[in-house]
């Protein structure tokens, strides 16, 4: 199973959460804060935090943590923006 991220491939296992994905891929941070540009990614694992917030497929504010990997998904990280916010 590949998703793209930021332009990149990327692969996984079947049934990962797109931020299993990232994690095994070496990547811990996949968002920046909107005030100070702190990296932020992977917290709780619960959906709770939304540390994990990315676009996928256009959708911005999923949390990584909770949404499955599917095949050929876009993976976009998000920075400076508050969750919710427009690009």
């Amino acid at each position: 199973m590949t998703i793209t991220v930021d332009g990149a491939p990327v692969t996984g296992a079947r049934g990962q959460s797109i931020a299993g994905v990232l994690m095994a891929d070496g990547r811990r941070d996949w968002r920046t804060t909107s005030v100070a540009a702190r990296p932020r990614g992977l917290f709780c694992g619960i959906g709770v935090c939304f540390d994990c917030i990315v676009t996928v497929n256009d959708l911005a504010d999923v949390r990584a943590c909770l949404r499955r990997a599917q095949d050929g998904d876009v993976v976009t990280r998000q920075h400076h923006l508050l969750p919710g916010a427009d690009a």
